[in-house]
């Protein structure tokens, strides 16, 4: 004789379920608007947060995969239903915990996020790419990671992510980022019609990073990227300021008028008191087909900006985090969507960012002036 099932034992089959979006399991986030069990059918109901909610299907069929794997079930029927405005209003306070109003998480001391801002000194140089490709290499390492498009004038993330088109879910006053290949993403492409241009002075430039940073549920980040604009303007100020624990990393190119640039991006550091995480040589040789090496942009422009900024700033020596070399297949997986990392993982440039990330997902920490909680007797 089959044993009847019980409303917990349904309860415990959905909290397997989570909401792409958040990150945390829809039972624990009040999801659940009724369970119903006849026999050995069960029918369940969820709430989303949005009625054109983007990830309706996932949750769905998430929940009925679930539901089907439990003995005795014969039948599962799941109802989707619409949250109500008091009932978003009690999710997103839920979510903000004890806080009363947004704030920026990663700007606390405590915080175990480690936030790198990617900067250059020109554009061109593959500052973005090196953002993204870094992200999902990191995602597919197990890390929980975010990138913040700041390049708010020339925005290319969600192309890159392949995301182009899909908007953020609002909950209450809280932004629900898009995910895309294990990445959480924001940028404000994402609120604009097209390829409408961004018209805006400084300070509305330093408004919206401040939002990025405190309006979005990011969640609990291993790893946040933001994609700088290039030059040491409003944007790189405002990111020293409301995140002064933000680490940089240089992106340039071989070619020695773009490391002299790219060595000014790197200066910054002695203004802000940032720390230099490294420096990333873009499209350094390229293998021909036959094994010839082609030097296109020259050589060495990455370690220089290594040495120069070792020895212009008060940091240990900066390290160059690694050269990745001129491959066509980095630009047509951008174009696409689908990060080279992922799309071509055995490709040379593949590799080369591959082994930048493992170095960046070792954690540099002292316990220099933290407390271990412990006395002398």
């Amino acid at each position: 004789m089959t044993e009847q099932l019980s409303t917990q034992q349904v309860l415990e089959a959905l909290s397997r379920v989570e909401d792409p979006e958040i990150g945390r399991p829809i039972t624990e986030l009040d999801m659940i608007e009724s369970v119903s069990i006849d026999g050995s059918d069960v029918s369940v109901g969820i709430y989303l947060t949005i009625a054109g909610c983007p990830m309706r299907e996932t949750i769905h069929s998430n929940a009925r995969a679930v539901l089907e794997e439990l003995n005795g079930v014969s039948s599962v029927d799941v109802h989707m239903h619409t949250m109500s405005d008091e009932q978003r209003r009690a999710l997103s306070q839920k979510l903000r915990g004890t806080q009363a109003t947004p704030s920026i998480p990663f700007a606390d001391p405590d915080s175990r996020t480690r936030v790198f801002a990617v900067a250059s000194g020109k554009g061109g140089v593959g500052k973005s790419s090196m953002t993204v490709n870094l992200a999902v290499a990191l995602a597919a390492e197990g890390l929980t990671v975010g990138v913040l498009d700041a390049d708010i004038y020339g925005h290319s993330v969600p192309g890159l992510l392949g995301s182009a088109g899909q908007a953020p879910t609002l909950v209450d006053d809280m932004i629900m980022p898009p995910i895309s290949h294990g990445v959480r993403h924001i940028s404000v492409g994402q609120f604009v019609d097209g390829n409408a241009p961004i018209v805006w002075r400084g300070p509305m430039l330093t408004r919206a990073i401040q939002q990025f940073l405190s309006d979005v549920y990011w969640g609990d980040l291993d790893v946040l990227l933001l994609d700088l604009p290039p030059g040491t303007g409003d944007v790189a100020i405002t990111v020293a300021q409301l995140i002064p624990n933000a680490q940089l990393i240089v992106v340039t190119t071989p070619q020695s008028a773009a490391a002299e640039v790219a060595e000014r991006a790197g200066t910054i550091s002695q203004q802000t008191g940032q720390p230099i995480a490294g420096v990333i040589e873009n499209m350094s040789a390229m293998v021909l087909p036959d094994g010839t090496v082609l030097d296109v942009f020259g050589t060495g422009g990455g370690e220089a900006v290594a040495q120069r900024l070792s020895a212009l700033t008060d940091s240990a020596d900066v390290e160059l985090l690694g050269s990745v070399p001129l491959d066509p297949r980095l630009r047509t997986h951008g174009d696409d969507g689908t990060p080279v990392v992922l799309s071509e993982p055995d490709s040379p440039s593949a590799r080369a960012i591959a082994a930048i990330a493992a170095k960046l997902k070792v954690r540099r920490s002292t316990l220099v002036g933290k407390s271990l909680g412990v006395s002398p007797r």
